[in-house]
């Protein structure tokens, strides 16, 4: 996203807060998400997607419901893509393993939750096949913990390079750069001591 000039920004707030999009001076893109989130790589992904769904899309007459859905339709399209759920789980099915759907969210980083919303959406499992794997998941307590973890990691990390690159050109002072960290320029200088 970064690349693609949409600020992205982490804050520290209630468990409860996902994240949020704006557009700052009507015309800087941003979104954020909870840092409290971030032992859920896999949830912070979908929430920024899901917050770049409500900055790209245009809605018509629909509800904040309806809203909600497409957004995380948009989410999780954007993470696996129909053929690449096809490819993984094909075109129709009866039943799935929570071993393959774990499987499918280490390789793409996307929940067994979405995995299964997306199937649902591809038209690879029908509504009752999906309403009975929700309950399945919700009589395991994994709603919110699944037995499966994603590992990637997913920090912003243009901050500091513009930082660094500012620093190394001698743009800005080491004092400044730490600064702009909120750390000490001791601290700053042991932790990120250039290299040449």
């Amino acid at each position: 996203m970064e690349d693609k000039n949409i600020k992205v920004l982490k804050l520290d707030v209630a468990k409860d807060f996902d994240g949020l999009q704006t557009f700052v001076n009507g015309k800087i893109p941003v979104v954020a998400y909870n840092e409290r989130k971030a032992n859920k790589p896999d949830r912070i992904r979908f929430t920024l997607l899901h917050e770049l769904a409500h900055l790209l899309l245009t809605f018509g007459d629909i509800t904040e419901k309806q809203k909600e859905i497409l957004c995380h339709q948009f989410a999780g399209a954007m993470l696996l893509p129909d053929e690449a759920i096809i490819a993984e789980l094909g075109a129709h099915r009866n039943k799935l393993s929570t071993l393959e759907l774990g499987n499918i969210k280490k390789q793409y980083g996307i929940s067994m939750q979405a995995i299964v919303m997306r199937a649902k959406s591809c038209g690879i499992i029908n509504e009752h096949y999906t309403k009975q794997f929700f309950f399945f998941i919700n009589q395991m307590n994994w709603k919110v913990d699944e037995p499966v973890e994603y590992r990637g990691v997913e920090e912003s990390n243009r901050f500091r390079q513009l930082l660094f690159r500012a620093l190394i050109e001698e743009q800005i002072s080491m004092s400044k750069a730490a600064s702009l960290t909120n750390q000490s320029l001791a601290e700053f200088k042991k932790e990120h001591q250039p290299m040449f």
